[in-house]
């Protein structure tokens, strides 16, 4: 490396914070979007009614850990952390660099763990942070639009994460990835939000 390329370095990392300072959550979010369509699965963040009916089955009381998959620029991440007890964590997890990399420089909450890394290894991110089990799962990955074998393989590491009494929360624009849901929890309450871009789908898979 050159030393003009060197000098050249800290002017285009403060030209890209400056950008994404610019452009906000939203603009981060469709960059992501537009590098990984396949695992982002939706143009815009969802809407705060989807937010609150996703969120509503949660007993927060008993949540001491919430997982979540795919969390993007932090649309639900903040409305948990909002109702999540004191010695509760959040965990995130997401294969894109970017979310997470922007998630750690902008929330700040000593509960907040944000992981680099597929869902589908959702045991061994969980076991690494002291934990036995989840309460929660929630995600909003494109089951539908994800590689082979990778739903499943999400699906099944989920059921053996989460605690007795606990859910699997999923929104989606299809109900398609309730027939895979099906293959592991007996008990699906659904949900539907037509505030949102595009109207979601909702499910609530129980661990009996």
């Amino acid at each position: 490396m050159t030393s003009t390329q060197a000098a050249r370095r800290p002017i285009l990392h403060r030209a890209k914070r400056k950008a994404e300072q610019m452009l906000g959550p939203a603009g981060i979010f469709f960059k992501g979007f537009v590098k990984h369509p396949v695992m982002v699965g939706a143009i815009v963040p969802s809407s705060r009614r989807t937010i609150e009916r996703v969120l509503s089955r949660v007993d927060w009381d008993q949540c001491r850990l919430f997982v979540e998959y795919g969390p993007g620029v932090g649309t639900f991440c903040r409305p948990v952390l909002e109702k999540l007890r004191r010695d509760g964590r959040l965990i995130v997890i997401d294969t894109n660099p970017d979310f997470i990399a922007y998630l750690s420089r902008t929330i700040g909450d000593s509960r907040f763990i944000a992981v680099n890394g597929s869902a589908a290894d959702v045991e061994e991110i969980v076991r690494a942070h002291g934990f036995d089990h989840a309460d929660y799962v929630l995600s909003g990955l494109p089951f539908s639009t994800l590689p082979e074998g990778v739903g499943p393989a999400i699906m099944a590491a989920t059921h053996r994460v989460l605690r007795p009494g606990g859910a699997f929360l999923v929104y989606q624009y299809t109900a398609r990835a309730r027939t895979l849901m099906g293959k592991y929890f007996r008990h699906i309450d659904k949900g539907f939000e037509p505030v949102n871009v595009p109207p979601c789908v909702i499910s609530w898979g129980w661990k009996e």
